[in-house]
């Protein structure tokens, strides 16, 4: 798992790189944005997270491949990768269609990912799904952020994410209803445009059935960390 998924984080790197406008009125064009590459803190442990995507296509039709997760002690804790065939609708929107797979923890699970992404009016990054997957399992996720340009190198970013699913999940400890929210802070300095190192916090609570599980397994349903990490785009 471990080997499959930084290949997979070197692939888009190296198509992030490859590809580039030509000189032609709609050419295939290629990006990659690490928006967290980053360690949580706390007094227990330091997990690694990531939260990164890319997309290759032209001005119309793309592919986006997205990825997210945590490593912690030499394994995987956490790992969701989508593959989405996306198509713009109108300025700054896009709907998507495609596969999500949670890879880790096990048992692994596929959903269909049905989804919007764009700026919403004001600016607001807006990427909302939902997910149809096996045994009648469904789920929507919502996640807002917003960039507050302190100067021009200074930037701080509040954003949220909520997790719903329709039914219960013990083999996962997950709960139907509101799973969990999850909100951050990050204060980055854009060394240059491509490049900028933060620092932040980030707060983690869970919910209804799924914090009855995690309390069964003797997991915390709050978590609270200040967090250092890099953003990166190609």
């Amino acid at each position: 798992m471990k080997k499959y998924v930084l290949a997979l984080l070197t692939t888009l790197l190296v198509t992030g790189s490859a590809y580039g406008g030509g000189m032609i009125d709609d050419p295939l064009l290629a990006m990659v944005m690490v928006n967290q590459f980053e360690l949580r803190v706390s007094d227990e442990d330091t997990p690694l997270n990531w939260d990164a995507e890319g997309w290759l296509g032209k001005d119309l039709n793309k592919l986006w491949i997205k990825t997210d997760g945590e490593y912690l002690d030499g394994q995987f804790e956490e790992t969701e990768l989508q593959a989405l065939y996306s198509r713009a609708i109108a300025t700054y929107w896009d709907v998507q269609i495609g596969w999500r797979g949670d890879l880790e923890p096990t048992p692994q699970r596929n959903w269909l990912a049905l989804g919007i992404k764009g700026l919403a009016p004001y600016f607001f990054d807006i990427d909302a799904a939902f997910f149809v997957g096996e045994s009648g399992r469904t789920a929507a996720r919502l996640k807002v952020d917003y960039e507050f340009m302190l100067t021009q190198k200074l930037i701080l970013v509040p954003e949220i994410e909520l997790n719903l699913y329709g039914k219960d999940d013990t083999a996962i400890g997950v709960g139907s209803g509101l799973a969990d929210i999850e909100a951050g802070l990050r204060l980055r300095y854009e060394i240059r445009r491509e490049f900028a190192p933060y620092i932040g916090v980030n707060w983690i609570h869970l919910y209804g059935d799924t914090a009855d599980y995690a309390r069964e397994e003797g997991e915390d349903t709050d978590d609270f960390r200040f967090v250092f990490g890099i953003r990166a785009w190609f």
